[in-house]
Protein backbone atom coordinates (compact mmCIF):
# COMPACT_ATOMS: atom_id res chain seq x y z
CA UNK A 1 0.00 0.00 0.00
CA UNK A 2 1.32 3.56 -0.85
CA UNK A 3 2.15 5.70 1.94
CA UNK A 4 0.83 9.33 2.31
CA UNK A 5 4.28 10.09 0.92
CA UNK A 6 5.81 8.70 -1.97
CA UNK A 7 9.11 10.40 -3.20
CA UNK A 8 10.39 8.66 -6.08
CA UNK A 9 14.65 9.07 -6.42
CA UNK A 10 14.19 11.61 -3.16
CA UNK A 11 17.45 12.59 -2.13
CA UNK A 12 16.71 14.12 0.99
CA UNK A 13 16.57 12.51 4.52
CA UNK A 14 13.51 12.34 7.11
CA UNK A 15 14.71 13.06 10.66
CA UNK A 16 18.07 12.39 10.39
CA UNK A 17 20.55 13.19 13.23
CA UNK A 18 23.26 15.46 11.89
CA UNK A 19 26.87 16.21 13.21
CA UNK A 20 29.93 16.99 11.28
CA UNK A 21 32.92 14.40 11.76
CA UNK A 22 35.40 17.12 10.72
CA UNK A 23 34.83 18.90 14.41
CA UNK A 24 36.76 17.59 17.28
CA UNK A 25 34.36 15.86 20.36
CA UNK A 26 36.50 17.29 23.19
CA UNK A 27 35.94 20.86 21.63
CA UNK A 28 32.91 21.74 23.08
CA UNK A 29 31.84 21.15 26.90
CA UNK A 30 27.88 21.33 26.00
CA UNK A 31 26.73 18.66 23.35
CA UNK A 32 23.21 19.17 21.21
CA UNK A 33 21.79 16.79 18.91
CA UNK A 34 19.19 18.01 16.43
CA UNK A 35 17.09 16.08 14.16
CA UNK A 36 15.50 17.90 10.84
CA UNK A 37 12.17 16.89 8.68
CA UNK A 38 10.81 18.33 5.83
CA UNK A 39 12.75 20.34 2.67
CA UNK A 40 16.20 21.41 1.98
CA UNK A 41 15.73 24.94 3.88
CA UNK A 42 14.50 23.24 7.41
CA UNK A 43 18.41 21.36 6.69
CA UNK A 44 19.72 24.38 5.91
CA UNK A 45 18.22 26.11 9.00
CA UNK A 46 19.59 23.26 11.16
CA UNK A 47 23.07 24.54 10.06
CA UNK A 48 22.32 28.17 10.60
CA UNK A 49 20.65 26.86 14.31
CA UNK A 50 24.23 24.93 14.80
CA UNK A 51 26.19 28.08 14.13
CA UNK A 52 24.59 30.21 16.65
CA UNK A 53 24.80 27.38 19.24
CA UNK A 54 28.90 26.76 18.45
CA UNK A 55 29.08 30.34 20.21
CA UNK A 56 27.69 29.25 23.49
CA UNK A 57 29.78 26.59 23.60
CA UNK A 58 27.58 24.16 22.01
CA UNK A 59 28.55 21.30 20.19
CA UNK A 60 26.64 19.07 17.91
CA UNK A 61 27.03 15.01 18.54
CA UNK A 62 25.27 12.06 16.72
CA UNK A 63 24.88 10.27 19.88
CA UNK A 64 21.52 11.60 21.82
CA UNK A 65 22.84 10.23 24.81
CA UNK A 66 25.53 12.54 25.39
CA UNK A 67 23.60 15.56 24.39
CA UNK A 68 22.50 17.83 27.13
CA UNK A 69 20.07 20.14 24.44
CA UNK A 70 18.08 17.86 22.19
CA UNK A 71 16.23 19.63 19.01
CA UNK A 72 14.16 18.77 16.74
CA UNK A 73 13.18 21.20 13.52
CA UNK A 74 10.12 20.27 11.88
CA UNK A 75 7.94 20.26 9.14
CA UNK A 76 4.11 21.01 9.07
CA UNK A 77 3.48 20.45 4.93
CA UNK A 78 2.52 16.87 5.88
CA UNK A 79 0.39 15.06 8.49
CA UNK A 80 2.58 12.10 8.54
CA UNK A 81 5.88 14.45 9.24
CA UNK A 82 4.08 15.89 12.19
CA UNK A 83 2.72 12.32 13.61
CA UNK A 84 6.67 11.16 13.20
CA UNK A 85 7.78 14.57 15.14
CA UNK A 86 4.79 13.66 18.13
CA UNK A 87 6.49 10.36 18.30
CA UNK A 88 10.35 11.16 18.42
CA UNK A 89 8.76 13.94 20.88
CA UNK A 90 7.69 11.13 23.63
CA UNK A 91 10.72 8.83 22.95
CA UNK A 92 12.67 11.71 23.86
CA UNK A 93 10.66 12.76 27.04
CA UNK A 94 11.86 9.16 28.36
CA UNK A 95 14.79 10.24 28.23
CA UNK A 96 14.71 13.32 29.91
CA UNK A 97 13.09 11.56 32.74
CA UNK A 98 16.12 9.54 33.57
CA UNK A 99 18.78 12.70 32.63
CA UNK A 100 18.88 15.72 34.96
CA UNK A 101 18.95 19.11 32.78
CA UNK A 102 18.37 17.57 29.58
CA UNK A 103 16.17 20.35 27.69
CA UNK A 104 13.92 19.67 24.79
CA UNK A 105 13.06 22.16 22.24
CA UNK A 106 10.89 22.01 18.83
CA UNK A 107 12.22 24.77 15.67
CA UNK A 108 10.94 25.14 12.73
CA UNK A 109 7.46 24.99 10.81
CA UNK A 110 5.40 23.16 13.69
CA UNK A 111 6.46 25.83 16.53
CA UNK A 112 3.73 28.53 15.94
CA UNK A 113 1.07 26.36 15.24
CA UNK A 114 1.06 23.75 18.39
CA UNK A 115 3.34 25.39 20.51
CA UNK A 116 0.30 25.16 23.53
CA UNK A 117 0.10 21.10 22.67
CA UNK A 118 3.85 21.28 22.60
CA UNK A 119 4.00 23.01 25.57
CA UNK A 120 1.17 22.80 27.99
CA UNK A 121 -1.31 19.91 26.90
CA UNK A 122 1.17 17.25 26.29
CA UNK A 123 4.52 18.51 27.85
CA UNK A 124 6.38 17.21 25.59
CA UNK A 125 9.33 20.26 25.21
CA UNK A 126 10.19 22.92 26.94
CA UNK A 127 11.11 25.69 24.55
CA UNK A 128 9.70 26.28 21.39
CA UNK A 129 11.45 28.84 18.23
CA UNK A 130 10.07 29.96 15.24
CA UNK A 131 11.97 29.70 11.96
CA UNK A 132 12.52 33.55 11.93
CA UNK A 133 13.57 33.82 15.91
CA UNK A 134 16.23 31.16 15.64
CA UNK A 135 18.75 34.18 17.24
CA UNK A 136 16.95 34.29 20.07
CA UNK A 137 17.96 30.50 21.15
CA UNK A 138 20.61 31.08 23.68
CA UNK A 139 18.18 33.22 25.39
CA UNK A 140 15.62 30.96 25.59
CA UNK A 141 17.88 27.83 26.36
CA UNK A 142 18.81 29.78 29.33
CA UNK A 143 15.60 30.80 30.62
CA UNK A 144 14.73 27.22 29.99
CA UNK A 145 17.43 25.91 31.81
CA UNK A 146 15.48 27.83 34.73
CA UNK A 147 12.43 25.56 34.38
CA UNK A 148 10.28 28.29 32.43
CA UNK A 149 8.73 27.72 29.37
CA UNK A 150 10.31 28.89 26.60
CA UNK A 151 8.91 30.27 23.34
CA UNK A 152 9.48 32.67 20.40
CA UNK A 153 7.71 31.96 17.47
CA UNK A 154 7.68 35.40 15.82
CA UNK A 155 7.93 35.94 12.36
CA UNK A 156 10.06 38.76 10.68
CA UNK A 157 9.60 40.71 7.58
CA UNK A 158 13.67 41.53 7.52
CA UNK A 159 15.55 38.37 9.10
CA UNK A 160 17.16 36.38 6.38
CA UNK A 161 20.58 35.27 8.66
CA UNK A 162 22.73 36.42 5.96
CA UNK A 163 25.30 37.25 7.73
CA UNK A 164 25.69 33.94 9.87
CA UNK A 165 27.79 31.31 8.51
CA UNK A 166 26.27 27.89 8.74
CA UNK A 167 28.26 24.98 10.25
CA UNK A 168 27.94 22.01 7.41
CA UNK A 169 26.42 19.70 9.62
CA UNK A 170 25.58 16.65 7.03
CA UNK A 171 28.30 17.59 5.01
CA UNK A 172 30.11 15.77 1.97
CA UNK A 173 32.81 18.33 1.56
CA UNK A 174 31.74 18.70 -2.12
CA UNK A 175 28.01 19.57 -2.22
CA UNK A 176 26.31 22.14 0.25
CA UNK A 177 22.68 24.42 0.31
CA UNK A 178 23.52 28.22 -0.19
CA UNK A 179 20.12 29.77 1.29
CA UNK A 180 19.29 33.09 -0.85
CA UNK A 181 16.05 34.00 0.48
CA UNK A 182 12.98 33.09 3.16
CA UNK A 183 9.24 32.79 3.15
CA UNK A 184 6.97 33.08 0.55
CA UNK A 185 4.09 35.34 -0.73
CA UNK A 186 2.20 32.83 -3.50
CA UNK A 187 -0.81 31.84 -0.60
CA UNK A 188 -1.25 28.33 -2.83
CA UNK A 189 -4.73 26.97 -0.90
CA UNK A 190 -2.89 24.11 0.30
CA UNK A 191 0.17 25.15 1.59
CA UNK A 192 0.72 25.85 5.20
CA UNK A 193 4.08 28.04 4.44
CA UNK A 194 3.23 31.60 3.98
CA UNK A 195 1.59 31.23 7.49
CA UNK A 196 4.72 29.01 9.24
CA UNK A 197 7.48 31.05 7.11
CA UNK A 198 6.29 34.21 6.84
CA UNK A 199 6.29 36.85 3.52
CA UNK A 200 9.00 36.97 1.19
CA UNK A 201 12.20 38.49 1.72
CA UNK A 202 15.41 38.52 -0.28
CA UNK A 203 18.67 37.84 1.20
CA UNK A 204 21.69 40.31 0.22
CA UNK A 205 23.11 39.32 -2.77
CA UNK A 206 26.92 39.60 -1.76
CA UNK A 207 26.16 37.92 1.40
CA UNK A 208 24.89 34.82 -1.06
CA UNK A 209 28.03 35.19 -3.12
CA UNK A 210 31.03 35.76 -0.19
CA UNK A 211 29.17 32.69 1.08
CA UNK A 212 29.53 30.65 -2.18
CA UNK A 213 33.24 31.77 -2.89
CA UNK A 214 33.95 30.34 1.10
CA UNK A 215 32.25 27.01 0.02
CA UNK A 216 34.29 26.83 -3.06
CA UNK A 217 37.65 28.04 -1.03
CA UNK A 218 37.06 25.00 1.10
CA UNK A 219 36.67 22.40 -1.56
CA UNK A 220 33.48 22.43 -2.41
CA UNK A 221 32.38 21.62 -5.70
CA UNK A 222 28.39 22.52 -6.17
CA UNK A 223 26.02 24.54 -4.66
CA UNK A 224 22.01 24.57 -4.76
CA UNK A 225 20.73 28.43 -4.58
CA UNK A 226 17.69 27.61 -2.26
CA UNK A 227 14.11 29.52 -1.16
CA UNK A 228 10.29 28.44 -1.00
CA UNK A 229 10.63 30.44 -4.29
CA UNK A 230 14.10 31.04 -5.55
CA UNK A 231 13.11 32.36 -8.75
CA UNK A 232 10.67 35.82 -7.20
CA UNK A 233 14.58 36.84 -5.64
CA UNK A 234 14.80 40.91 -5.93
CA UNK A 235 17.13 42.10 -3.68
CA UNK A 236 17.82 46.06 -4.34
CA UNK A 237 20.70 47.38 -2.05
CA UNK A 238 19.97 50.15 0.71
CA UNK A 239 20.87 53.06 -1.37
CA UNK A 240 18.54 51.85 -4.26
CA UNK A 241 21.25 51.90 -6.69
CA UNK A 242 21.72 48.35 -7.12
CA UNK A 243 18.86 45.75 -8.15
CA UNK A 244 19.69 42.01 -8.45
CA UNK A 245 16.93 39.67 -9.87
CA UNK A 246 17.20 36.07 -9.82
CA UNK A 247 18.92 35.50 -13.56
CA UNK A 248 21.44 37.64 -12.62
CA UNK A 249 22.38 36.14 -8.86
CA UNK A 250 22.61 33.16 -11.06
CA UNK A 251 25.04 34.65 -13.20
CA UNK A 252 26.89 36.17 -10.74
CA UNK A 253 27.42 32.42 -8.58
CA UNK A 254 28.59 30.65 -11.64
CA UNK A 255 31.41 33.47 -12.37
CA UNK A 256 32.98 32.96 -9.22
CA UNK A 257 34.42 29.61 -10.62
CA UNK A 258 34.24 27.66 -13.68
CA UNK A 259 34.60 24.46 -11.67
CA UNK A 260 31.65 25.47 -9.26
CA UNK A 261 28.46 23.42 -10.36
CA UNK A 262 25.33 25.63 -9.24
CA UNK A 263 21.77 24.53 -8.92
CA UNK A 264 18.64 25.93 -7.71
CA UNK A 265 15.49 25.14 -5.71
CA UNK A 266 12.55 25.56 -6.09
CA UNK A 267 10.56 27.13 -8.78
CA UNK A 268 7.43 28.69 -8.96
CA UNK A 269 6.36 28.16 -12.44
CA UNK A 270 5.12 31.56 -13.25
CA UNK A 271 8.30 33.25 -12.16
CA UNK A 272 10.61 30.71 -14.54
CA UNK A 273 11.48 33.78 -16.95
CA UNK A 274 13.12 33.67 -20.17
CA UNK A 275 16.32 35.56 -18.52
CA UNK A 276 16.86 32.72 -16.33
CA UNK A 277 16.76 30.26 -19.24
CA UNK A 278 18.67 32.03 -21.13
CA UNK A 279 21.25 32.33 -18.08
CA UNK A 280 21.53 28.77 -17.45
CA UNK A 281 22.44 28.07 -21.15
CA UNK A 282 24.95 30.77 -21.31
CA UNK A 283 26.99 29.38 -18.72
CA UNK A 284 27.97 25.47 -18.51
CA UNK A 285 28.57 25.00 -14.88
CA UNK A 286 24.88 26.06 -14.20
CA UNK A 287 23.48 22.66 -14.30
CA UNK A 288 20.28 21.99 -16.86
CA UNK A 289 17.97 20.86 -14.46
CA UNK A 290 14.47 22.84 -12.97
CA UNK A 291 12.38 21.84 -10.82
CA UNK A 292 8.98 23.01 -11.78
CA UNK A 293 5.81 21.63 -9.17
CA UNK A 294 2.64 21.30 -11.72
CA UNK A 295 0.46 20.19 -8.71
CA UNK A 296 -2.19 18.96 -10.87
CA UNK A 297 -2.73 18.83 -14.65
CA UNK A 298 -6.43 20.04 -14.49
CA UNK A 299 -6.80 23.55 -14.67
CA UNK A 300 -10.03 23.63 -12.53
CA UNK A 301 -8.08 21.71 -9.88
CA UNK A 302 -5.17 24.46 -9.76
CA UNK A 303 -7.86 27.41 -9.38
CA UNK A 304 -9.07 25.94 -6.32
CA UNK A 305 -5.30 25.37 -5.32
CA UNK A 306 -4.68 28.74 -6.25
CA UNK A 307 -1.53 28.11 -8.33
CA UNK A 308 -2.15 31.36 -10.83
CA UNK A 309 -1.64 29.50 -13.77
CA UNK A 310 -3.82 27.16 -16.06
CA UNK A 311 -2.78 23.48 -17.36
CA UNK A 312 -2.43 25.12 -21.12
CA UNK A 313 0.18 27.89 -19.45
CA UNK A 314 2.29 25.58 -17.73
CA UNK A 315 2.46 23.24 -20.83
CA UNK A 316 3.67 26.12 -22.59
CA UNK A 317 6.63 26.72 -20.16
CA UNK A 318 7.62 23.27 -20.16
CA UNK A 319 8.01 23.52 -24.42
CA UNK A 320 9.79 26.58 -23.98
CA UNK A 321 12.35 25.32 -21.38
CA UNK A 322 12.31 22.28 -23.95
CA UNK A 323 13.01 24.88 -26.66
CA UNK A 324 15.92 26.34 -25.48
CA UNK A 325 17.14 23.70 -23.49
CA UNK A 326 16.62 20.34 -25.28
CA UNK A 327 18.42 18.26 -22.56
CA UNK A 328 17.14 20.26 -19.40
CA UNK A 329 16.12 17.87 -16.35
CA UNK A 330 12.62 18.60 -15.60
CA UNK A 331 11.50 17.36 -11.82
CA UNK A 332 7.81 17.97 -10.29
CA UNK A 333 5.33 17.82 -7.33
CA UNK A 334 1.78 16.21 -7.49
CA UNK A 335 -0.96 16.20 -5.92
CA UNK A 336 -3.52 13.64 -5.97
CA UNK A 337 -7.15 13.98 -4.30
CA UNK A 338 -7.29 17.53 -3.64
CA UNK A 339 -10.93 19.01 -2.24
CA UNK A 340 -13.72 18.00 -5.03
CA UNK A 341 -11.14 16.55 -7.74
CA UNK A 342 -12.92 14.27 -10.13
CA UNK A 343 -11.89 11.29 -12.89
CA UNK A 344 -11.68 13.89 -15.05
CA UNK A 345 -8.90 16.25 -13.25
CA UNK A 346 -7.55 13.08 -12.59
CA UNK A 347 -6.76 11.83 -16.01
CA UNK A 348 -5.92 15.91 -16.61
CA UNK A 349 -3.10 14.76 -14.29
CA UNK A 350 -1.83 12.04 -15.93
CA UNK A 351 -2.05 13.41 -19.51
CA UNK A 352 0.15 16.41 -18.26
CA UNK A 353 2.34 13.84 -16.85
CA UNK A 354 2.28 11.86 -20.56
CA UNK A 355 3.00 15.25 -22.01
CA UNK A 356 6.16 16.62 -19.63
CA UNK A 357 7.96 13.06 -18.95
CA UNK A 358 9.51 14.29 -15.59
CA UNK A 359 12.85 13.33 -14.88
CA UNK A 360 11.75 13.05 -10.98
CA UNK A 361 8.71 13.44 -9.07
CA UNK A 362 7.73 14.06 -6.23
CA UNK A 363 4.06 12.75 -5.55
CA UNK A 364 1.51 12.39 -2.83
CA UNK A 365 -2.27 12.73 -1.82
CA UNK A 366 -3.48 15.40 -0.55
CA UNK A 367 -3.47 15.64 3.37
CA UNK A 368 -5.41 19.02 4.73
CA UNK A 369 -3.26 21.45 7.20
CA UNK A 370 -4.81 23.52 9.60
CA UNK A 371 -4.91 27.06 8.69
CA UNK A 372 -4.28 27.23 5.16
CA UNK A 373 -6.51 28.94 3.05
CA UNK A 374 -8.31 25.29 1.61
CA UNK A 375 -8.87 24.18 5.02
CA UNK A 376 -11.19 27.23 5.39
CA UNK A 377 -12.74 27.15 2.04
CA UNK A 378 -13.51 23.81 1.25
CA UNK A 379 -14.48 20.26 2.31
CA UNK A 380 -12.01 17.63 1.98
CA UNK A 381 -14.41 15.17 0.06
CA UNK A 382 -12.24 12.57 -1.17
CA UNK A 383 -11.97 9.34 0.16
CA UNK A 384 -9.09 8.52 1.52
CA UNK A 385 -8.92 5.23 -0.79
CA UNK A 386 -9.75 6.91 -3.91
CA UNK A 387 -6.60 9.30 -3.13
CA UNK A 388 -4.56 6.22 -2.21
CA UNK A 389 -5.83 4.97 -5.83
CA UNK A 390 -5.37 7.82 -7.61
CA UNK A 391 -1.26 8.38 -6.25
CA UNK A 392 -1.13 4.69 -7.05
CA UNK A 393 -1.67 5.34 -10.94
CA UNK A 394 0.49 8.59 -10.89
CA UNK A 395 3.45 6.87 -9.69
CA UNK A 396 2.94 3.90 -11.79
CA UNK A 397 2.92 6.06 -15.20
CA UNK A 398 5.42 8.33 -13.52
CA UNK A 399 7.88 4.82 -12.88
CA UNK A 400 7.40 4.04 -16.52
CA UNK A 401 8.46 7.47 -17.90
CA UNK A 402 11.51 7.76 -15.64
CA UNK A 403 12.64 4.06 -16.35
CA UNK A 404 11.97 4.84 -20.81
CA UNK A 405 14.70 8.24 -19.53
CA UNK A 406 16.72 6.35 -17.92
CA UNK A 407 17.00 4.00 -20.96
CA UNK A 408 17.72 6.65 -23.55
CA UNK A 409 20.98 7.87 -21.82
CA UNK A 410 22.57 4.48 -22.06
CA UNK A 411 25.47 4.63 -24.80
CA UNK A 412 25.92 8.41 -23.81
CA UNK A 413 29.01 10.43 -22.24
CA UNK A 414 28.21 12.34 -19.37
CA UNK A 415 29.96 15.01 -17.19
CA UNK A 416 29.79 13.61 -13.24
CA UNK A 417 30.44 15.31 -10.03
CA UNK A 418 31.46 12.96 -7.46
CA UNK A 419 30.27 12.92 -4.30
CA UNK A 420 31.27 9.74 -2.25
CA UNK A 421 31.71 6.23 -1.96
CA UNK A 422 28.58 4.58 -3.54
CA UNK A 423 25.88 2.78 -0.83
CA UNK A 424 26.27 -0.96 -2.20
CA UNK A 425 29.91 -1.06 -2.88
CA UNK A 426 32.95 0.32 -1.32
CA UNK A 427 34.38 -0.23 -5.21
CA UNK A 428 32.28 2.45 -7.09
CA UNK A 429 31.69 6.12 -6.41
CA UNK A 430 28.28 7.60 -7.35
CA UNK A 431 27.41 11.30 -8.72
CA UNK A 432 25.12 13.45 -10.43
CA UNK A 433 25.31 14.64 -14.14
CA UNK A 434 24.04 17.76 -15.22
CA UNK A 435 20.47 16.75 -15.42
CA UNK A 436 20.62 15.83 -11.98
CA UNK A 437 20.37 11.50 -12.52
CA UNK A 438 22.54 9.43 -10.43
CA UNK A 439 25.23 7.73 -11.71
CA UNK A 440 27.80 5.13 -10.36
CA UNK A 441 30.62 4.48 -11.57
CA UNK A 442 34.06 2.43 -10.60
CA UNK A 443 36.22 4.28 -8.28
CA UNK A 444 39.62 3.81 -9.71
CA UNK A 445 41.96 6.25 -8.99
CA UNK A 446 39.26 8.86 -8.94
CA UNK A 447 37.88 10.55 -5.75
CA UNK A 448 34.83 12.66 -3.88
CA UNK A 449 35.21 16.12 -5.35
CA UNK A 450 36.79 15.00 -9.17
CA UNK A 451 34.81 15.61 -12.54
CA UNK A 452 34.78 12.33 -14.13
CA UNK A 453 33.70 12.29 -17.90
CA UNK A 454 31.65 8.51 -17.88
CA UNK A 455 30.20 6.43 -20.33
CA UNK A 456 26.86 4.79 -19.41
CA UNK A 457 26.30 0.90 -19.92
CA UNK A 458 23.64 0.39 -18.10
CA UNK A 459 20.96 1.50 -15.71
CA UNK A 460 18.20 0.67 -13.58
CA UNK A 461 14.37 3.32 -13.00
CA UNK A 462 16.86 5.34 -10.69
CA UNK A 463 20.32 5.11 -11.53
CA UNK A 464 22.93 5.25 -14.93
CA UNK A 465 25.83 3.08 -14.67
CA UNK A 466 28.90 3.50 -16.41
CA UNK A 467 32.72 3.60 -16.24
CA UNK A 468 35.23 6.79 -16.81
CA UNK A 469 36.13 7.16 -20.28
CA UNK A 470 39.57 9.11 -20.66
Amino acid sequence: MLDQDTKVHDESRQGEAFAPETISAQTYSKKFYIESYGCAMNFNDSEIVASILNQEGYGPTRNVEEASLILLNTCSIREKAELTVRKRLTEFKKIKQSTPGLLVGVLGCMAERIKGKLLEEEKLVDLVVGPDAYRSLPALIAEAETGQKSVNVLLSREETYGDISPVRLDNNGVTSFVSIMRGCNNMCSFCVVPFTRGRERSRDAYSIIKEAEELFASGYREVTLLGQNVDSYYWTNDAGTETITFALLLEKVALINPLLRVRFSTSHPKDITDEVLYTILKYDNICNYIHLPVQSGSTRILQLMNRTYTREWYMKKVARIRELIPDCGLSTDVITGFCTETEEDHQDTLSLMEYARYDLAYMYFYSERPGTLAERRYKDDIPEAVKKRRLAEVVELYRGHSQATMEKEVGKTFKVLAEGVSKRSDADLYGRNDQNKVVVFPKENFKKGDYVMVKIESCTSGTLIGKAVY
